[in-house]
């Protein structure tokens, strides 16, 4: 059985969404079925076929939550320290070529959000990362070609 790094924040969002889909969708595709039973012929019916769909995509969600969560092994990044990057840092870089400067944390793979600074541990540009230390140029191979990186800094958060 496979563990699955993540932060705490991370396993405590995916806790808040799997209570969510059991305690409010899980109701609500129910009530969607019991309403769209009385309605008649189950075998004509367009809303009961819709509703029981609905209910087995919620399902299927709820148990990948339920097992990622399981094996989850949460870090806590506040615990860690060091200008080494690895899980859980906040890395800040400046791209070599254009000068311009970006900020990720590296955290699990279902935590990520490049939107809000997250990237995942298994991305290209942490797998770059893990193990260099500021001051170090590290070259990614991204979708959009090389790019090279310096570490600016290395902190924990």
């Amino acid at each position: 059985m496979e563990r699955v790094p993540m932060t705490i924040e991370g396993f405590k969002t995916l806790e808040a969404e799997l209570h969510r889909l059991k305690s409010e969708e899980r109701p609500r595709i129910i009530q969607a079925i019991s309403e769209a039973r009385s309605h008649g012929d189950l075998s004509e019916n367009a809303e009961y076929h819709a509703a029981k769909e609905a209910q087995g995509m919620n399902e299927a969600k709820v148990a990948e939550l339920e097992d990622k969560l399981s094996r989850a092994e949460i870090v806590d990044t506040a615990k860690l320290s060091g200008t080494t990057v690895k899980f859980g840092a906040t890395v800040t870089l400046v791209d070599e070529d254009t000068d311009e400067t970006v900020k990720y944390k590296i955290v699990g793979d279902l935590e990520a959000d490049v939107k809000a600074g997250k990237i995942s541990i298994s991305s290209p540009i942490a797998r770059a990362l893990i193990g260099k230390s500021e001051g170090e140029s590290v070259e990614v191979t991204t979708p959009r070609g090389a790019r090279s990186y310096e570490i600016l800094k290395v902190e924990w958060m």
